[in-house]
C-alpha cells in the first residue's frame, strides 16, 4: 500500500522536472574532419595524425558554457567547427620546436564554423562565420594568462557574445 501512495508523487516529481530541463539552453558542438584541421595535428615525425582531443575538449566545453550564460532558455544553438588555426605556430628550426608556440602579429588564431540557433523547434538564424581575432596580442592580461587557449577562448567569448545577444535582441522587439 505503501509503495502506491509513493508512486503518484514520484510522477508528479518527474512531470515538473521534465519541463524545467528542456527549457534550458542547449549548445551542440562537433567537430568535422579534425584531422584537417589546420592546428589539430602535426605530420612532423614523432606526432601521430589526428585531432588533438585536449583542444577539442575545451574548445567544446567553453563553447557550452558560453551557451549557459548567453542563449536565452529554450534556445539551441549547433555549432559545426569545421578548421582550427590556433594562435601562434611551431617553428621548427628552435630546439623543442613542437613544445612552443611563438606569437607573432600575423599568426593570429582563427575558428571556421556552422552554427544553427533555434528556438521552440524553429531556426531563428544560421550562417557560416569565420571567427578571427588579428589584435590578440593586444588583449589585456594576456601576459599573466597561463590557459593555452587563452586567445581562442578570448575570440570566441566575444564573437558568441556580439553574435546571440544581438539575435536576443532582435527576439525581444
Amino acid at each position: 500500500m505503501r509503495l502506491l501512495t509513493a508512486c503518484p508523487s514520484i510522477a508528479l516529481l518527474a512531470l515538473f522536472t521534465v519541463p524545467l530541463a528542456t527549457a534550458e539552453p542547449s549548445v551542440e558542438v562537433v567537430f568535422t574532419n579534425p584531422e584537417k584541421f589546420s592546428d589539430a595535428s602535426l605530420d612532423s615525425p614523432g606526432y601521430e595524425r589526428g585531432a588533438d582531443p585536449y583542444v577539442m575538449k575545451e574548445l567544446r566545453s567553453y563553447i557550452q558554457k558560453l551557451g549557459e550564460r548567453y542563449l536565452p532558455p529554450g534556445q539551441q544553438l549547433q555549432i559545426e567547427i569545421r578548421n582550427i588555426d590556433l594562435a601562434g605556430h611551431y617553428e621548427p628550426w628552435r630546439p623543442n620546436a613542437y613544445e612552443v608556440r611563438f606569437m607573432r602579429d600575423i599568426t593570429w588564431p582563427s575558428i571556421d564554423l556552422h552554427y544553427v540557433l533555434r528556438q521552440k523547434g524553429q531556426i531563428v538564424s544560421q550562417a557560416d562565420a569565420r571567427v578571427i581575432d588579428q589584435f590578440y596580442l593586444q588583449r589585456p592580461g594576456r601576459a599573466n594568462r597561463s590557459d593555452r587557449l587563452y586567445s581562442e577562448k578570448a575570440m570566441l567569448s566575444d564573437w558568441f557574445r556580439r553574435q546571440f545577444t544581438e539575435q536576443h535582441k532582435i527576439g525581444l522587439n
